[in-house]
């Protein structure tokens, strides 16, 4: 894989002894089939695409219960075992009875344990006790998001040095964050493995309908409703001028608890759509397709999935000038620094068809050559056989998945 001014190539080590029945157990997400954010979409790419390559799959799966019944419990399904946990807590206590549980559950069973982030890592203190091989996606750097207390991102800070010491292997998924990892750990337990998205040729245009929109007459936004995330300037920079028919759709959970989302509420006016947060994935697959740009204002993190997806959609995108959305986006994007410069790149991409056009087909090369699903995968696959000691699964494997 390659980006823009910066080589993207994933040479693991290859161990020549083939096994027989490869074995891998997910963690770090609230469960498949996936109904929330990036990592259980992840997770269940991932999850179906190894039980196709002949893998036994465990995927860990949260259920909150008022009062904890039977603990851990298993179901199939597509030929995964979902591994259900049962917590009765709430909120981020409940995260953190998830994850001890998990990993509890996890040191009973064979293989490569995969951890999809580093919130909770100092519960891998016991899957390294209990020797096993631990692959962590280390996400973010969470603990420099400004929504967070001094405790909590102290919390974030310790765990990011317990994950990347505890772990057998790092996976980064932007080069920035392997730079970041790297001053944790030696670049050779460093991997760079981006996130992955399919191509969107076509979509209805009833989900865009039924929300009040007309296709092509609107830009969307599709994050959380956070201050790192730049969602009030995005609304304020689009309500600063008169913008004619076209709206501005932002979808997020808001919450009139927290100061931050009412001010977005209260500045959003009748121009801007917010019908919160829509998971069903061929009704946000229809917005992105459909919006004539993507708006997308992170400032923390590494390869953004939301960003892959849109780029995925043909999407041209106005993003926060940065050097992680410069590396994902690159050509596909306009950029900007504040509100002034956001407000102007708006009225470019409402005034310049041809400045539109461009950036979607810059947007579907960049999808198309670094943010595969099938690389992504394999590359992932290609780190837990290295774990486990082997270069391939077993031929008979191979050849099952192959014809099935």
């Amino acid at each position: 894989m390659t980006g823009p001014g910066e080589s993207f190539i994933l040479k693991p080590e290859r161990p020549s002894t083939p096994i027989e029945k490869p074995s891998i157990l997910i963690l770090g997400t609230r469960g498949i089939p996936a109904s929330h954010g990036g990592f259980e979409t992840f997770a269940e790419r991932l999850a179906l695409f190894l039980a196709a390559r002949g893998w036994k799959v465990g995927v860990y799966c949260q259920k909150e219960v008022e009062r904890v019944g039977q603990r851990v419990t298993i179901d199939t399904w597509r030929g995964i075992e979902l591994i259900t946990i049962e917590v009765a807590s709430r909120g981020p206590r409940a995260t953190l009875e998830f994850d001890w549980q998990c990993v509890l559950d996890a040191a009973r069973r064979p293989g490569v344990c995969l951890v999809l982030g580093y919130n909770g890592a100092v519960f891998l203190t016991w899957l390294r006790l209990m020797r096993r091989k631990i692959i962590t996606n280390m996400d973010g750097i969470e603990w420099r998001r400004p929504k967070w207390g001094p405790a909590a991102r102290a919390w974030f800070w310790l765990n990011e040095w317990i994950g990347a010491w505890l772990s057998h292997r790092l996976i980064a998924d932007h080069p920035a964050i392997a730079d970041h990892l790297a001053t944790r750990r030696p670049r050779s337990a460093i991997a760079t493995i981006a996130y992955g998205a399919d191509p969107v040729t076509s979509a209805p245009e009833e989900p865009v309908r039924a929300l009040g929109l007309e296709p092509g007459k609107y830009l969307v936004s599709i994050a959380r409703i956070e201050p790192d995330n730049n969602i009030l300037p995005i609304i304020e920079a689009f309500r600063r001028r008169e913008r004619g028919d076209m709206k501005l759709v932002v979808l997020g959970t808001l919450n009139n608890d927290i100061p931050y989302h009412r001010a977005v509420r209260e500045a959003a006016g009748t121009t801007v759509v917010m019908p919160g947060a829509i998971y069903d994935h061929s009704t946000v697959r229809a917005l992105r397709y459909h919006a004539r740009a993507y708006m997308h204002g992170h400032t923390v993190g590494g390869t953004n999935p939301s960003l892959v997806e849109a780029l995925a959609a043909g999407n041209m995108v106005i993003a926060h000038d940065n050097r992680y959305n410069r590396w994902v986006a690159g050509e596909a994007a306009i950029y900007f620094n504040d509100t002034d410069s956001l407000s102007a790149r708006i009225d470019a991409a409402l005034a310049d068809d041809a400045l539109v056009a461009r950036c979607s087909k810059a947007a579907r090369a960049r999808a198309s050559e670094d943010f595969r699903w099938e690389d992504v995968l394999a590359a992932y696959e290609k780190e837990a056989l290295r774990q486990l000691g082997a270069a391939t699964a077993a031929p008979a494997q191979a050849d099952r998945a192959k014809h099935a």
